[in-house]
């Protein structure tokens, strides 16, 4: 046993914005002691926020291979500085393999080192830092698109006895092989995809259903998302966001009795502007017809931090990842998945799914 004994011991895959975004809120809240704004739960089962550790962190960039975390977390493109003198680890990140995990849009930004050693070497070594560290749990903020990246990590993960807290719209926790990988191996998953603290998604679910739920049909609806970060400038490379689009469209389409038609739904990223960084800013419409099938229209605008409601979920996710990993349960765990993320194993409505994830953590 280590120095970290008595903590969730966490190592992150990808130290970009969103890992900025939940490093430094943590840290806010360490200071002004304020957490009645922003944090959804104080405590989960016996774990608090602050029992959250950062050991260990990989990344393909020159900017930050080789570099001390909290230094490497506000290198280029990094945006993040709720926090800007954050304070010194003994963390130094580490190499991972690049594999498919830099689209050709962000190359120019993340500007990738010449791969030291083999993936096979990389692998050897990521294995030997878990097991040294101890790490209870994994968590996966690699770019959109990094199908072969996000399961070489969810392979390791596998084989190391390691929770996998999966952020990104490759589907892990919500493929069934996958799933039942996990389950045999009691192994704990959750993902796919994280669904923000308050974002363009939650928010239209919750309008979607509102509408179900008191007799309106919905006719059509769009969901358009801009920002001037690297997820936005990494989703310009179309072929990347085929998992993106299925994940956020089948997270609305999922609260409606009756599902539209494709040609009468579209959800997805927009553009890349950027001068807008970490700002994304959401356009929703919804045409509806109610009681004598009078016809209505919402037309709504969402400008929000978009690594701040990453952050917000995930400080939950590491915990309920934690607390299954203690009870040896492995697979899925669905509660978990459906309040936090887009594109679970099973949907739930989200009030549902919070109950559910009350029940899990009572559980003895």
């Amino acid at each position: 046993m280590g120095d970290w004994m008595g903590r969730i011991k966490v190592g992150i895959i990808g130290v970009g914005n969103c890992f900025s975004g939940l490093y430094q809120g943590l840290e806010y809240y360490k200071r002004t002691e304020n957490t009645v704004v922003g944090v959804m739960n104080e405590k989960l089962g016996e774990y608090s926020w602050r029992d959250i550790e950062f050991v260990s962190a990989w990344d393909v960039s020159k900017h930050k291979v080789g570099k001390e975390l909290s230094e490497a977390q506000y290198a280029k493109p990094n945006f993040v500085d709720y926090i800007k003198d954050m304070p010194k680890t003994q963390i130094i990140v580490k190499e991972s393999p690049k594999l498919d995990g830099v689209g050709k849009y962000v190359e120019d930004w993340f500007d990738p080192i010449n791969q030291t050693k083999s993936t096979d070497e990389l692998r050897k070594d990521i294995i030997n830092e878990i097991k040294y560290k101890e790490i209870d749990v994994i968590v996966n903020y690699l770019p959109v698109g990094s199908q072969k990246a996000v399961e070489f990590w969810a392979d390791i993960c596998l084989e190391t006895k390691t929770a996998f807290v999966n952020c990104m719209p490759v589907f892990i926790a919500s493929n069934g092989d996958w799933h039942n990988k996990f389950k045999q191996s009691r192994v704990p998953v959750i993902g796919d995809d994280i669904k923000s603290q308050v974002g363009a998604t939650i928010i239209h679910r919750v309008l979607s259903k509102l509408c179900d739920d008191r007799g309106a049909k919905i006719k059509h609806t769009y969901q358009l998302n801009v920002g001037g970060n690297t997820d936005f400038k990494n989703m310009l490379e179309r072929e990347r966001v085929v998992s993106k689009k299925v994940s956020k469209t089948e997270s609305v389409q999922s609260q409606l009795t009756e599902r539209l038609e494709e040609d009468n739904i579209h959800i997805g990223p927009s553009d890349f502007i950027p001068f807008l960084k970490n700002t994304k800013i959401c356009f929703i419409k919804m045409e509806a017809e109610s009681w004598a099938n009078v016809p209505f229209k919402i037309d709504l605008k969402l400008e929000v931090d978009d690594k701040a409601n990453s952050g917000g979920i995930v400080v939950d996710a590491i915990r309920l990842a934690k607390i299954a990993k203690d009870r040896n349960i492995g697979g899925s765990i669905d509660e978990a998945s459906a309040y936090l993320f887009k594109h679970p194993r099973v949907q739930y409505s989200d009030s549902e799914a919070k109950e559910l994830i009350k029940k899990f953590v009572e559980q003895a």
